[in-house]
């Protein structure tokens, strides 16, 4: 399983270094959430800090779009240099052309399905899109406690994308650490966001490297 830590839970007035912090302790990605206050009720960074922090590592930059009208955005974190964006099926933008506009820049694209949206809904999207990311809390804060049944919809998720014979990665996102990460493994998660499991460890390296051990 890859580890990509929640920049939500680093200290911002350090983002660089706190991003330099994590490569170093052996993250996979780098997963930014934005959020803008209106399809969540949390505001976070937009496009310009992504472009400015790009710069401090090489690792995929996971982005994570917690944003009403994500299609009006898609160039300008494409631009700030972005290798996956993942955006809500339960945004106002139209999926189809969303995922279109993410890939005709040559970045990857992922659907994100909330807690109360069932797996069936991203099901005739899977061909299209290479992530599809499950939210294990609500969306909006990080520090939240992961709901175990959300991981029901990771297992009927991976068995839609084998039966299809398809590529595409299952991420999860929401409280998960070392107590939960061996079921997120269990139920088929390729990818897990770790928030404060990872940011608020003692030694990161070591909080990585145990959550890798127990899945």
């Amino acid at each position: 399983m890859l580890i990509a830590p929640s920049l939500l839970s680093c200290d911002f007035s350090k983002f660089g270094d706190e991003i330099k912090r994590m490569d170093l302790a052996g993250a996979d990605y780098m997963h930014l959430d934005v959020m803008d206050g209106h399809f969540v009720p949390n505001i976070t960074f937009g496009a310009p800090v992504l472009k400015y922090v790009r710069k401090f590592t090489d690792k995929v930059f996971d982005v994570h779009l917690m944003i009403s009208e994500p299609l009006k955005y898609i160039d300008d974190f494409c631009d700030a240099g972005a290798d996956i964006i993942t955006f809500h099926i339960e945004s106002d933008s139209d999926p189809d052309e969303t995922i279109k506009k993410i890939k005709s820049r040559g970045v990857k694209a992922g659907l994100v399905i909330k807690p109360n949206t069932p797996a069936q809904s991203v099901f005739p999207y899977l061909e299209k899109v290479d992530m599809i990311l499950v939210m294990t809390v609500e969306p909006g804060f990080g520090g939240q406690s992961f709901m175990a049944d959300m991981l029901p919809k990771v297992v009927k998720l991976k068995e839609e994308i084998t039966k299809r014979g398809l590529d595409v990665l299952i991420e999860a996102d929401g409280g998960i650490g070392a107590g939960n990460i061996a079921d997120c493994a269990k139920a088929g998660v390729d990818v897990a966001v770790a928030g404060t499991a990872v940011f608020k460890a003692e030694d990161p390296a070591k909080a990585i490297a145990q959550l890798k051990i127990n899945n």
